[in-house]
């Protein structure tokens, strides 16, 4: 069975396929921070803007394979099979993300993203992967698509070019800093031009 907080059909909001519409499926549960805001305080990733506690949300509740795989194709149903595209999120992903269930996905036609904070080995048959890692972590997943690294943090992102990924995209951290985090990723994207800045569109334009 898969935990699952919430599934809904939006646009991808930020990265390489920002502005793409996906179906994101929100999985419970998380390796760095229990989700609740009296353990923040000793979370190992204090900065989460998402509540990924619990299966109360939008479709939330405990699935099989097959109705999971299920509930996606109902919220794709008015759109082109050929570009189903779902985002697997959380929380970590990757602690269900699971090779039963990849194999259901790729069967009913589905191009499968997974975003991932890294620590975590990945099943296979992933088609995109966006690893955002945090900082005192131990990063296992060294190869994929794109590498969103949440700034600023207590670590250089230029340790990152090191790794096998596509892209390399700089977000500025969500909160009370959120103005000076951005001119600050801003000015760190035109000094290092390898790097691209990912800017949170559904926040601004007030979607999920």
């Amino acid at each position: 069975m898969y935990s699952v907080k919430e599934i809904y059909y939006t646009l991808q909001g930020e990265g390489i396929h920002a502005g793409r519409p996906a179906v994101f499926l929100r999985f419970s549960g998380c390796n760095l921070w229990t989700g609740r805001e009296e353990d923040r305080h000793k979370a190992i990733c204090k900065f989460c803007d998402t509540n990924f506690w619990g299966t109360d949300g939008h479709l939330g509740g405990k699935y099989e394979a097959e109705a999971l795989v299920q509930v996606l194709d109902e919220l794709w149903a008015p759109s082109d099979p050929q570009y189903k595209y779902v985002v697997c999120t959380g929380g970590e992903p990757a602690l269900q993300l699971d090779e039963e269930l990849i194999k259901a996905l790729k069967s009913a036609g589905w191009f499968i993203a997974i975003e991932t904070n890294g620590t975590i080995q990945l099943a296979d048959g992933i088609d995109w992967i966006c690893m955002s890692p945090k900082a005192n972590t131990e990063i296992l997943v060294t190869t994929g698509n794109e590498v969103k690294v949440v700034y600023p943090q207590a670590q250089d992102p230029k340790q990152f070019e090191l790794m096998n990924f596509d892209h390399h995209l700089l977000q500025p951290m969500d909160g009370p800093d959120q103005e000076v985090n951005t001119f600050k990723a801003v000015a760190f994207c035109k000094e290092n031009p390898k790097w691209r800045l990912s800017i949170q569109g559904h926040k601004y334009i007030g979607i999920e």
